[in-house]
Order: structure tokens, then C-alpha cells, then sequence
């Protein structure tokens, strides 16, 4: 926007602008002159203080002969490798898998790996190891359930949480009411080698929907 000028029309207008340049004039060398003698204050109570100190045998603390370190740059994570390497892992687990010979048929539906004694199961089920934490199945599709479990199972893994909970449901609301997450998810956990053994869930945990799992830790 062009700048607009005003237009002086009398003497008396000329007088008024005249007026008003010298006081704006006259306050801003009363500023300056309030400046330098505030800095002129400043330096001299510094002076007065290491005069003081110096009397008092204080001095000045020699610089540190040590080299400062730069601070050392934290990496990012490689998030997108994670992912990538999540997704493999997922596809990897094969639905097909026979573990008939590893799995007790009853009413707890226990696996315990080659190595793990059989009482670990039992064990399970009856609670000597506590839950902390639980992945919900419930709504995804295959395979983005096979790639959830894969990356809970990862997480859990990082952060030694030793005894989860699987929920994948009880099939009543899949299509012609098949349980295929709850055929499934026991195929794919038998594959993991930081599972040790599962168990079907007691009724008060989820019954028939949900796996309690026991994770090995590093």
C-alpha cells in the first residue's frame, strides 16, 4: 500500500509539525540518556564487586583444561525396517503347520514346546504366572491378525513381559460362524521360538476365545 502524506495547509499546521519533531526529538535523546547511564550503573557495580572480591582473596576460577564433548547424536530407529521385517516374519507363519504331536486335546488345549516339561501347561492354566499384558484379535482379517500377533509378540519380547493373553475370539461372528482365528493362532504361536508353552484360558479369562501364553525373555 503506497504510503500517503499529509498535506499542510496553513502556518499554524507547519508550527504544530515543527513542535512535534522536537519533542519527538527531545525524548529520544531522554532515552539514550537513560541507557547510557543505566549501563554506566551496570558497569560500575561490577567493578565494585570484583573489587570486593578481590579483597576477599576470591578469584576467578581458572578455565577447566577438559574438552567439552560434543553431545553424541542418538541414531533414529529404524522404524520402517521393523516394520518390514514384522511383515516377513508374518508371512513366514505357515496355517497348515501339524502340531497335533505337541498338543494335548482336552478341556485346556496345552502346547509346551520340545525341552519344556508337561507341567509347565499345567502351571499355566492354574495362574502361576501372572498376565500383563493381552492382544485382542477380535475384527482383523487374517493376515493382519497374524502380522498384530507377530508384532505383540516382538514388543513383548523387547519389554520381558513374560505371560500375555491371546483373544481371538470363539468364530461366532465370522462368516458361517467358523472359528478360523481360534484354529489359526495356536498354528502360528507354535512356530514362535520365544513361545514356551499355551494354554486355553480359564472361563473367567476368556474361556475358549483366549490363549494364555508363556513367553521366553532375553
Amino acid at each position: 500500500m503506497p504510503r500517503r502524506f499529509r498535506t499542510l495547509e496553513t502556518p499554524a499546521e507547519l508550527g504544530q509539525l515543527q513542535r512535534e519533531l522536537v519533542e519527538r526529538r527531545r525524548r529520544e535523546q531522554a532515552e539514550a540518556e537513560r541507557l547510557a547511564r543505566r549501563r554506566q550503573e551496570e558497569r560500575r557495580e561490577a567493578d565494585l564487586f570484583r573489587a570486593e572480591m578481590a579483597d576477599e582473596g576470591v578469584h576467578p576460577l581458572a578455565p577447566p583444561d577438559r574438552i567439552a564433548r560434543a553431545p553424541v547424536a542418538i541414531p533414529p530407529l529404524p522404524r520402517q525396517r521393523e516394520i518390514d521385517e514384522a511383515a516377513a516374519l508374518a508371512e513366514s507363519l505357515s496355517d497348515e503347520i501339524d502340531i497335533s504331536r505337541y498338543l494335548d486335546v482336552d478341556e485346556s488345549l496345552s502346547y509346551h514346546r520340545p525341552g519344556v516339561g508337561p507341567d509347565v501347561p499345567r502351571r499355566l492354566r492354574r495362574g502361576d504366572w501372572t498376565v500383563v499384558d493381552q492382544l485382542d484379535l477380535h475384527g482383523l482379517r487374517v493376515e493382519e491378525a497374524r502380522e498384530a500377533l507377530v508384532g505383540f509378540l516382538a514388543e513383548c519380547r523387547r519389554r520381558e513381559r513374560r505371560c500375555v493373553r491371546i483373544i481371538h475370539g470363539k468364530g461366532l461372528g465370522s462368516a458361517n460362524r467358523e472359528p478360523v482365528l481360534r484354529d489359526k493362532v495356536p498354528r502360528w504361536l507354535a512356530q514362535r521360538r520365544e513361545v514356551l508353552a499355551f494354554c486355553r484360558a480359564r472361563p473367567n479369562d476368556g474361556g475358549s476365545g483366549a490363549l494364555i501364553v508363556l513367553l521366553s525373555v532375553p
